[in-house]
């Protein structure tokens, strides 16, 4: 058998045979190929990725293992972790979404953690489209079939529009959960004599190779690919939550996997390497719901809703009892070994005899060239001067609200089930999302969660766009009066053997370091999605946060929305923005071009903490940071949700497109009671702060600007 057909390189081929002695047959070499692909190796990034800070004081586990872990406090931490399942969804939309969901539960539950909030981010093409229609209507009902059956709240996402996703829908799918710290699973733990067991649903031929398959492009003709698309059962997924955090709490279980990409071979590959045992594994006694699998095709199998357990022979006799309690399969069909060797069995004979190390973790980097793009300078060019500003900026506000990107998200959260396990404080449709932890006997804690993408910005300025992400999840954090834990990313691009993509990946991973290490912000966990293109188009530079932030409690927590009759509006930070790559300049002028505002450590330090002290000390009714859009529609969202209007009259420093539509920076909308705004005032003595007006009736009237009925927004919001 050619290397080539699966996929690996003539240097990787030559490393294998260097460090093998030997060659490698059939099955082995398929196993090498699916497990050095760009989806379980990361062998392009991994430098890229060493960019990133990982350590702080709530980190209790950073990135390595099936998710991340943060310290709640009282013995109890929040595993967390983002996903992709961009090719899944583009060739079988429900069942590819809906998979993704299933995928990253397990993950969570894999470090025995309870799944407690799910949350997704997608983005599609052209609107208009059929094909766009389509893709969303089964991505949506997927992750709405799954999550809702498995009693998982969906508690949040994004959802982005550009004609550069009509090929290459991404689904980013994130989960939470919440683990006794001194329960904690970790894939290190196995020592030798141990049994290896497989739990959970029957092996098929669905999703074999689906790694090797996220790891190149989409050909034009994706029917070929749907054998490589799992099948979800999210009622059999619920039953493996309980039987498998059961176990954990009768201490039955050593060590626990996620068959996840690369199913078998990953799972017990990657615990045999770090736990530093030997594995035999028998595939003969692998339970199959399918005729005539290989031993490749058993061991290669992505099939849903299934764990790898590591067992002490003496407790294997209860673990049996609680599995079918669970009414669930398992099945004992290997063991830990001391020789340090990785074999796998079928038909009485040896197929696989490896070192356990070099199946995962050995794939050779591969260093792309990199090229700064030769349009960048292109790209970047604006000359705010050779626009002319809209006459009517009220009908630019009403297009903006239409925009898919900025108007309301009702219609698809509506389908997720957001307060299953009644712990949803706020659910869908903010700038966070906020979680109760319930902590035992202790009180209980608040967790905020804050998604964000801005693929327009990273597109024309790849290292301040990639900072402006960051930064945004994290000012939404503290806006709202939350302590910043930790973050998780997903990396979505085209290929990185581009030299301008790998350009472009490489300064985003360096403005998303760059701003993380200057707020103190860890990353704990994450995931890199490669070769999001189809011979006609590239998806934009696309990397996705979830940032996770700590409130103690609720007096501490400063919502959105609220605004009263008589209340001062305040804009805090600069007053100021960039028309690079906003939506106003895509929107009105159907320009994307321009750069980003500048990074500035010190203003985003002095703005988060001003922010977060002045939500703990209740120094505002409302607050709202300010991302797509600009002032403009944040000051229309908070009128429409808070059923009342606005009169602002300010002194505007620059255009009024720009003062109302510009974007980027630490900036955010307060809204005062009189009685607070000695207090609110103090707190923000000496930093940028612009008062505005006062909240009034049922029109948002800017002078020198606009003057809209709630009525007239609202229609535009929801068109």
């Amino acid at each position: 058998m050619d290397f080539r057909t699966v996929g690996l390189t003539e240097n990787e081929y030559k490393t294998i045979l260097r460090e093998l002695g030997r060659t490698p047959n059939e099955t082995e070499l398929r196993l090498f190929g699916v497990m050095w692909s760009e989806h379980c190796s990361y062998k392009s990034t991994r430098p890229l990725l060493r960019l990133f800070p990982t350590e702080g004081r709530a980190v209790v586990q950073g990135p390595g293992e099936n998710a991340g872990v943060v310290d709640l406090g009282e013995g109890f931490g929040l595993a967390f972790k983002v996903e992709s399942h961009n090719h899944p969804s583009a060739v079988e939309p429900y069942q590819g979404a809906a998979t993704g969901v299933g995928g990253i539960i397990r993950d969570i539950l894999a470090m025995g953690a309870r799944p407690v909030a799910s949350m997704d981010g997608l983005f599609f093409g052209d609107p208009e489209l059929r094909k766009t229609k389509a893709l969303r209507q089964g991505i949506v009902a997927g992750i709405g079939g799954y999550g809702n059956a498995v009693g998982v709240p969906t508690v949040g996402g994004k959802t982005v529009y550009d004609e550069a996703y009509t090929e290459n829908p991404l689904v980013n799918a994130f989960c939470a959960g919440v683990v006794r710290l001194e329960d904690m699973v970790r894939s290190d733990t196995a020592q030798p004599g141990r049994l290896v067991v497989l739990l959970g649903a029957k092996t098929g031929r669905d999703g074999i190779a689906g790694a090797a398959f996220a790891s190149v492009e989409l050909a034009e003709d994706t029917s070929a690919s749907r054998p490589q698309v799992q099948i979800g059962d999210p009622f059999a997924e619920k039953l493996l939550i309980e039987c498998c955090l059961e176990l954990l709490e009768k201490g039955l279980i050593d060590s626990m996997q996620d068959m996840g990409a690369a199913g078998i071979i990953s799972s017990s590959s990657e615990i045999a390497a770090k736990s530093d045992v030997g594995m035999v594994l028998d595939l003969d006694r692998v339970p199959l719901r399918e005729k005539g699998m290989t031993p490749w095709e058993i061991a290669l199998s992505e099939s849903q809703e299934r764990m790898l357990l590591i067992v002490n022979p003496d407790r294997m006799e209860q673990v049996l009892q609680v599995a079918a309690k669970w009414a669930l399969d398992c099945t004992v069909f290997g063991e830990t070994t001391g020789d340090g060797r990785y074999v796998m069995k079928a038909g009485g004979a040896v197929v696989v005899d490896l070192p356990p190390a070099f199946i995962g973790g050995n794939a050779p980097v591969i260093h792309w060239p990199s090229r700064e793009p030769r349009d960048l300078e292109e790209r970047q060019r604006l000359e705010v001067e050779e626009l002319s500003p809209p006459k009517d900026l009220g009908a630019v506000l009403r297009s903006l609200l239409e925009d898919p990107n900025l108007g309301s998200k009702t219609w698809i959260s509506e389908q997720y089930d957001s307060m299953v396990q009644t712990n949803t404080v706020i659910g869908p449709g903010g700038p966070v999302s906020v979680l109760r932890v319930l902590r035992g006997d202790s009180a209980p804690v608040f967790v905020a969660f804050s998604m964000e993408a801005d693929p327009w910005k990273c597109r024309t300025d790849p290292k301040g766009g990639g900072a402006e992400t960051m930064a945004r999840t994290l000012r939404s954090l503290s806006v709202c009066g939350a302590e910043p834990l930790g973050w998780t990313n997903c990396l979505n691009f085209p290929s990185p053997q581009d030299p301008e993509v790998f350009w472009e990946m490489r300064e985003c991973v360096q403005g998303m370091a760059d701003a993380a290490r200057a707020l103190a912000c860890p990353v704990v966990s994450g995931n890199v999605s490669l070769y999001n293109e189809t011979p006609q188009k590239k998806i934009l530079p696309t990397p996705l946060v979830v940032t996770a932030g700590l409130l103690p409690d609720l007096d501490g927590f400063l919502p959105w929305s609220r605004w009263r009759e008589g209340d001062h509006l305040f804009l805090a930070g600069m007053p100021n923005a960039a028309l690079g790559a906003s939506r106003y300049l895509l929107r009105t002028f159907g320009l994307l071009r321009g750069k980003v505002l500048p990074f500035d450590a010190g203003a985003e330090q002095d703005f988060t903490a001003r922010a977060r002290r002045t939500a703990k000390e209740g120094a505002a009714r409302s607050a709202r940071s300010l991302a797509g859009g600009g002032l403009a529609v944040a000051l229309a969202k908070e009128a429409l949700e808070s059923g009342i209007g606005a009169r602002l009259d300010v002194q505007i420093p620059t255009r009024p497109d720009v003062f109302l539509f510009g974007e980027g920076g630490p900036r955010a909308l307060y809204a005062v009671p009189p009685a607070s705004l000695p207090l609110f005032r103090s707190i923000w003595r000496g930093a940028p702060l612009t008062e505005l007006g006062v909240a009034t009736g049922n029109i948002l009237d800017v002078k020198r600007g606009f003057s809209l009925s709630l009525a007239e927004l609202r229609d535009s919001w929801r068109r």
